[in-house]
């Protein structure tokens, strides 16, 4: 069998195996195969195919994963509905057990809990908000 067919076969399961992995490791492995597939299909020597798959698998991993990766995560800019609520500093409206409680975040008045069920919250204290659970805001108290 030819060796540029081989590096297609190659370059085409680095391509699916991608698919499944969004590292853009393995896509930029499939890239340098096809690279290497073509220089087997023009006739250079298997010893000169392994070194254009080195180099340009080296080149790919170093240089273009970074940069592609940087693209890839970038963190979201706002947080939306409750998302957003997490975090934030909260006032306590009435007293807050690990069974109910009110709790003012922002503008709004919320049904509240005690994060760890063992605490009583004060009236006028100032709260963490930990978590929502439905219409309910898990509080933790500041420190």
């Amino acid at each position: 069998m030819d060796e540029w067919i081989i590096w297609i076969i190659l370059a085409v399961v680095l391509g699916v195996a991608e698919i499944f992995t969004v590292t853009a490791a393995l896509g930029l492995l499939g890239a340098a195969a096809l690279l290497t597939a073509a220089t087997a299909a023009i006739g250079l020597p298997v010893p000169l195919q392994l070194l254009v798959f080195a180099l340009s698998s080296a080149a790919g991993l170093i240089v273009i994963r970074p940069v592609a990766m940087r693209h890839l995560r970038q963190p979201q800019l706002q947080r939306f509905g409750v998302e957003a609520l997490l975090g934030r500093q909260a006032y306590v409206v009435s007293e807050v057990t690990g069974r109910e409680g009110r709790v003012r975040i922002g503008g709004e008045e919320w049904s509240a809990r005690a994060y760890d069920e063992t605490l009583v919250i004060p009236t006028g204290a100032t709260v963490d908000v930990i978590e929502i659970e439905g219409a309910t805001a898990l509080v933790y108290p500041r420190e």
